[in-house]
């Protein structure tokens, strides 16, 4: 088993010089002798989550589109972009983008959303879980088919979906990343966790449950059963945990 250690900021409540001082300085300290960070992330919500007091927070993809050259060598990644936020064609571009400027580094995580603050105030769906794991379900083919060869160009892919049908759809120019970035969702129900073992490179635990580790060990051990049962070697998938340093 390999250990690696990132780091993770949050883009809530925070200004943009801030943000990129902070990853300008863990770019310096990945590149120093025992500095050891492997990667960078961010998380993906469109406010800081107050629900009595909305507050600010800076676009995540966007964000680490400015970022990424700070950290070269380094993934990045999400954890989680909300897939009730983009519509997965536009995350495809967006992916790609990021695939390309970061030479193959960049990790789409992805998750169902949940937080109802962020969704209702901006018209955005959230729904009951049932629904929001049938759409993550139905984003994930929908990526898959964006970074796959036959939609790097004419005629492109065809796909029959209730939520995200293609008709002859290309995703030009095609991923550096042989079908596409790696993905690691973050679902935490039976669902969530078959989806991951069946399509997934890694999952993420959530920042709501940062440094609890017998909750990472339970669902560890519920995703490398899935994955078992796939036919898929755990030890060939990234499971990522998170634990808060403070401010």
């Amino acid at each position: 088993m390999t250990v690696r250690i990132g780091f993770k900021t949050s883009p809530q409540d925070v200004d943009w010089a801030t943000v990129d001082a902070t990853w300008a300085r863990a770019g310096e300290l990945a590149g120093e002798p025992g500095g050891g960070f492997d990667s960078g992330w961010l998380n993906d919500h469109l406010t800081n989550m107050d629900a009595a007091a909305p507050g600010p927070s800076l676009e995540a993809l966007t964000l680490l589109a400015t970022l990424v050259h700070h950290v070269p060598g380094l993934i990045v990644g999400h954890a989680v972009l909300s897939n009730t936020f983009r519509h997965p064609v536009l995350l495809a571009k967006a992916a790609v983008v990021l695939d390309h400027a970061t030479g193959g580094r960049f990790v789409l995580g992805l998750g169902a959303g949940w937080f109802e603050g962020e969704h209702e105030p901006f018209g955005l769906e959230l729904g009951e879980i049932g629904p929001r794991i049938d759409r993550l379900e139905a984003a994930v083919e929908t990526l898959r088919a964006l970074f796959s060869p036959g939609a790097a160009g004419s005629p492109g892919v065809t796909r029959d979906d209730p939520h995200y049908p293609l008709r002859g759809a290309v995703c030009a120019p095609p991923p550096v990343t042989s079908g596409g970035p790696p993905l690691y969702l973050g679902g935490q129900g039976p669902r969530g966790i078959r989806l991951a073992a069946r399509t997934a490179a890694g999952w993420l635990l959530p920042g709501t449950h940062a440094g609890n580790v017998p909750y990472f060990a339970d669902k560890r051990d519920e995703i490398s059963a899935a994955l078992e049962a796939e036919g898929r070697d755990p030890a060939t998938f990234d499971f990522v945990g998170q634990v808060s340093t403070g401010a």
